[in-house]
Formats: C-alpha cells, sequence, structure tokens
C-alpha cells in the first residue's frame, strides 16, 4: 500500500513558509508541523526558568523533557494550530520579540537540536505530514518525498514580520526588524549544529512580490505530481 506524502519544507524567516505549510496541509488533509514553534517553546521555557543560554546541558536536558503538541483549531472559518507546553497554551508567549533571539541561540546546541529532531521524526513516521523548519530537508527528513524551500528578499520579509508585529501592538521600526533577521540569517547559516543551506535537491520559490494565494497555487503546482492514490479526494481540490 501506498503510504501519504512526506513534504519538507525549509527557509529562512517571514519567507512564507509557515504560512504555506498550513494551508497546503490543510487542502491535503496532512499533518501540519512547526519546527520553529518546538525551538522557540524550549527558548520560551528556558526564559521562564532562568536557565542560562548558555548552559547546553540544561537546555538539553529542557529539550527532552518538555511535551510539546500542536492542537488544530477552527474559528471563524480559519485553520490555526496552537502549541502547548506540558498542558499549557504557549501560542502567542513564544512569538514575543525576545524569544525570537533566545530561540536562535537555543537552536545551535547539538544537545537541543537532537533531542527535537527525535521527536520530530516521530511525528512524520507514518507520512501525511507537512513539516517546516530550517533543516527539515537536510537533517530532519533527508528522505522526505517533496522539499521545498520558500524564500524572499531580506526586505520583503521584514516588511511583513514588521507589520505582524505592528499589528499585534509590538513596538518597533522596519530598520530594527530587518537588522533582527538579517542577524538570525547570519546565525541561522553559520551555526555548528545543522545550518541552514538549500539542499541540492530542493525546489527553491522565490515569494518576493507574491501575496499567499498566488505563492501557494504555485507550491501546490510543484506538489501535485508527487500525490498518490492514498490522498484520494483531497488530492482533486
Amino acid at each position: 500500500m501506498q503510504r501519504r506524502l512526506i513534504i519538507a519544507i525549509d527557509g529562512p524567516a517571514a519567507g512564507g513558509k509557515g504560512t504555506i505549510a498550513l494551508r497546503l496541509a490543510e487542502r491535503l488533509g496532512y499533518v501540519y508541523v512547526d519546527t520553529g514553534a518546538m525551538y522557540r517553546a524550549v527558548a520560551w521555557e528556558a526564559l521562564r526558568r532562568r536557565i542560562s543560554l548558555e548552559d547546553e546541558s540544561a537546555l538539553q536536558a529542557l529539550a527532552e523533557s518538555l511535551d510539546i503538541t500542536f492542537r488544530r483549531e477552527e474559528q471563524d472559518g480559519h485553520v490555526r494550530y496552537r502549541v502547548w507546553v506540558d498542558g499549557e497554551d504557549v501560542s502567542e508567549a513564544i512569538r514575543r520579540p525576545e524569544v525570537d533571539h533566545a530561540s536562535s541561540v537555543v537552536a545551535q546546541y547539538p544537545g537541543v537540536r537532537a533531542a527535537l529532531v527525535e521527536k520530530q521524526r516521530a511525528l512524520a513516521r507514518e507520512g501525511g505530514v507537512v513539516m517546516e523548519g530550517r533543516d527539515i530537508s537536510t537533517v530532519v527528513l533527508p528522505h522526505a518525498d517533496v522539499k521545498l524551500f520558500i524564500t524572499a528578499s531580506l526586505a520583503e520579509r521584514a516588511r511583513r514580520r514588521y507589520e505582524q508585529r505592528r499589528q499585534a501592538g509590538v513596538a518597533t521600526t522596519l530598520a530594527e526588524v530587518q537588522a533582527e533577521l538579517a542577524e538570525r540569517d547570519r546565525r541561522d547559516s553559520q551555526r555548528r549544529a545543522a545550518p541552514m543551506r538549500i539542499p541540492e535537491d530542493a525546489i527553491v520559490v522565490d515569494t518576493t512580490g507574491l501575496d499567499v494565494d498566488t505563492s501557494l497555487h504555485l507550491v501546490w503546482r510543484l506538489v501535485r505530481p508527487h500525490l498518490t492514490s492514498e490522498d484520494g479526494v483531497q488530492a482533486q481540490v
């Protein structure tokens, strides 16, 4: 029997991969996994417990111990996934600016990554999953059926992230956000554990200047030829 696909989506912060991955998963009836939220959850819990971001062993132990789950919610026709840590909804807390920085620091540690990669692979074992992050195609799911790298220009990504924060009532400037993203790109690409890179067998999708619907349509055209009979009527949407 054919199994449903494993789809890996990578890319830099605010490139559009999260929104595309979520909507693609919904269209296929697949499980959606935001691995970046898992690192954010570890960072948020470390900050809350006052664990030093320089204490790799303590952070690894924390990552191993946390129960991180995603719960699908539908409200007013919109679907979103809430992030729960040890029975507590932390969906908004892990998106705070201080967690942005802390999560990129935490993600540099091999021990933390190993702990979370094990959890991520377990979620994808049976197929029927769209998983997004920065090392999914290269490390977490190197044998994924479809590998996409979603990106956009730094200026475009900064504009998107700035708008997200403005709508959330977070005081910042576009210049500050752009500098923050540039630094995040540098750390992600130069970290010693699983640096972000474009896999040779991944399809690069540049969403600069594209709205969500256009980007999703482009990705759907790339994914659809790989769908199997196990995807049934969902694939015909």
